[in-house]
């Protein structure tokens, strides 16, 4: 998959997700320093996710943005919710996503409610399984979202149309 260049794509909104304050011992004491977790999304399936780590909350914040915007990588949304259920898993952060019918909303929490926002996935179930760290949570629904195969896709792989997909999958069941 190619890189997706930002200026392409319309406004991208950012969500930071965390901030945390980091200190390096020295000889003459500790010195602290801030890093920033942040993803950036144009709530039309284009979402990335950044590191950055400066003196300053804001410094860090905006390395944070800019490292997001060089990692963008699109998703498929079909009508505000994901094509089928994934599962996610990044060290020992799992994270399991099943799509929603109209009106169900975000059903998800901290780091996985942000990276849905942003990507602009408005109906969905997530649950964050194991690790707490919002870094490996964050990498974790990335590997699941990029798992996502769309009916477009996977028509083209197979040969196959989505009625004789269906058909083979009730078959099978």
């Amino acid at each position: 998959m190619g890189r997706i260049d930002p200026e392409s794509l319309g406004p991208l909104k950012d969500k930071v997700i965390y901030i945390n304050r980091v200190a390096k011992v020295v000889k003459g004491g500790r010195r602290f320093s801030f890093s920033a977790l942040v993803v950036v999304g144009d709530e039309n399936g284009h979402i990335g996710y950044g590191k950055g780590k400066a003196v300053e909350v804001p410094e860090a914040i905006r390395k944070a943005v800019e490292h997001a915007k060089r990692s963008l990588v699109k998703v498929p949304v079909v009508d505000g919710t994901i094509p089928h259920q994934i599962n996610g898993v990044y060290g020992a952060g799992k994270v399991v996503i099943s799509p929603g019918r109209p009106g169900t909303g975000l059903i998800a929490g901290g780091p996985v409610r942000a990276i849905m926002e942003v990507a602009g996935v408005k109906n969905i179930v997530a649950k964050s399984l194991g690790s707490r760290n919002p870094f490996n949570t964050v990498r974790a629904t990335l590997n699941g979202l990029l798992k996502l195969k769309d009916s477009d896709s996977v028509q083209k792989r197979t040969g196959k149309s989505e009625e004789e997909q269906q058909g083979a999958a009730n078959e099978n069941a």
